[in-house]
């Protein structure tokens, strides 16, 4: 098996072992840890008491127009000269090998099983054989028999029939041992909540303003709690992303929560979006069916920021490099915390403000107006007052919010059913040409929308997100038809953006 971005391809490893001098040549466009494999098959094959043929072995791997990288193919090429030497029977046309072998025979894990897995299985294969610590993430495909294969020994003793190897086991499900930071934990800040259970309500992305030490990110990193849980298939497209990055968590075969990725803002464009001399799943990638969580937004750089346009409207990331263009999924959630200034204080209540107007202008002229444009919520997080922070008063627990989020998460899933057409999940994906007929509305919300459109100004994307966002408020109300008041807070969370960035230019 091989990897070609997000998705996997078939490898036919073929040998052939003629009378000349001793040579082992391989073939079909191997990248340098698949020519490297040649010394660990030797070596292998000598350690575990093989005999090394002695004329010239060409080995190749099919097809030749397809770039092979790794050492996953090691196993399926020490097989094939196993078999064309005769020390072991053909007839595995219904299996596939991969992994990484160690000069002692032992396999070693490789990257991106579950998609070779999926690939096998539609391929028509009935087994594969992969390396022990990778057995579980290949057993969450069904109808594919997948074996453990601790070493070199244990693998000819089960296709001798002599010692036959257990089939793994899909993992079974378990709590997760780290609890998720709750909403509970949070005094006050019932706007910036409201805003949030909007957001998971909706799927919608969300930008926080205040001040340092308001709660802006204690505030995101709650967000996870109460976002909806994963379907099977969402867990598998996200595990999919892991394995081809090597970023599975240490002992998990299934990412079975929400990502929440938090980049550092010295991150790179390349780093955001994914790359490499074949590139590889950035932090939009990673954030698949998740969030991308970007604190102090405007001190990431100009280039990181706008590579963000594209990929959050479209729901994939596209890299194109020398010879190759792959194309990640980043169906992703984006929620950015900033400053209103340098200082942190424009605007505050209490404490003034250090920074010239000229300074602050260039501060918040970092974000630019087309990304502000694509998030859907502009939330304004003010310093919690004393009295709050002191309060004996228990706050919502997440699991309250969650609820009122699946409730209208049902309602979603209700109605874009019936529209074949829609990829649709949540009322951010709604396509454009069903956005009339899922956000019927009164006629005084429609007269709302009209004259707040006039008067702030708004752009055509903006007035879409307007609607979307009345739209998940109306659900989380369990109405049908969204009223006046559903319009009228859509419309709060797109004015924000017009004080700060329309009155300081």
């Amino acid at each position: 098996m091989g990897l070609y971005g997000a998705e996997a391809f078939l490898v036919e490893v073929e040998c052939d072992i003629g009378r000349s001098l001793p040579a082992f040549d391989l073939v079909g466009l191997p990248d340098a840890a698949v020519k490297e494999s040649r010394e660990r098959v030797r070596a292998a094959l000598k350690n575990c008491g093989f005999d090394y043929p002695t004329g010239r072995i060409t080995v190749n791997l099919a097809p030749a127009d397809i770039r092979k990288e790794g050492p996953l193919y090691d196993l399926p090429v020490l097989m094939s000269v196993l078999i064309s030497s005769g020390q072991l029977g053909a007839g595995l046309g219904d299996s596939a090998f991969l992994g990484e072998l160690s000069l002692f025979g032992e396999l070693r894990p490789v990257n991106g099983v579950l998609p070779m897995c999926l690939k096998a299985k539609q391929a028509g294969l009935q087994k594969i054989y992969v390396p022990a610590q990778n057995a579980e993430e290949g057993a969450l495909v069904q109808g594919l028999t997948v074996y453990p294969v601790p070493n070199l020994t244990a693998l000819i003793e089960h296709l001798s029939g002599r010692i036959p190897l257990a089939p793994a086991s899909p993992p079974s499900p378990q709590d997760d041992p780290f609890p998720l930071p709750d909403f509970s934990q949070v005094k006050g800040q019932p706007q910036a909540k409201r805003a949030l259970e909007v957001a998971a309500a909706g799927g919608h992305n969300i930008l926080l303003i205040g001040p340092p030490g308001s709660g802006k990110s204690m505030l995101a990193k709650r967000l996870p709690s109460i976002l909806p849980g994963m379907t099977f298939e969402e867990m598998i497209e996200t595990t999919k992303i892991y394995s081809i990055a090597g970023a599975l968590p240490q002992g998990a075969s299934l990412i079975r929560r929400r990502p929440c990725r938090s980049p550092h803002h010295t991150i790179s464009a390349v780093g955001l979006s994914g790359g490499g001399l074949v590139p590889k799943p950035g932090e939009l990638s990673l954030a698949h069916n998740g969030i991308l969580f970007l604190d102090e937004l405007p001190e990431f750089s100009r280039a990181a920021m706008e590579v963000l346009r594209q990929p959050i409207e479209n729901e994939t990331v596209t890299l194109s490099r020398a010879g190759v263009t792959l194309t990640y999924p980043c169906s992703v959630m984006l929620v950015a915390a900033m400053n209103p200034c340098p200082c942190g204080y424009f605007g505050h209540p209490s404490r003034p403000c250090t920074c010239s107007p000229a300074g602050v202008s260039r501060y918040l002229s970092r974000v630019s107006g087309p990304l502000l444009d694509r998030i859907d919520l502009h939330i304004e997080v003010p310093p919690v007052e004393f009295d709050q922070l002191s309060a004996s008063g228990s706050e919502e627990p997440s699991a309250a919010i969650q609820q009122r989020v699946e409730r209208a998460r049902a309602l979603q899933r209700e109605r874009y059913r019936k529209h074949q057409a829609s990829p649709a999940a949540c009322n951010a994906k709604i396509l454009p040409e069903l956005l009339k007929a899922a956000c019927p509305m009164t006629e005084s919300a429609r007269r709302l929308l009209k004259l707040s459109f006039e008067k702030l100004g708004l752009s055509a994307r903006a007035y879409d997100r307007i609607l979307k966002v009345a739209r998940t408020i109306a659900d989380l109300d369990q109405e049908e038809i969204i009223q006046s008041g559903h319009m009228a807070e859509a419309v709060q969370y797109r004015s924000l953006d017009r004080k700060y960035w329309t009155e300081r230019r």
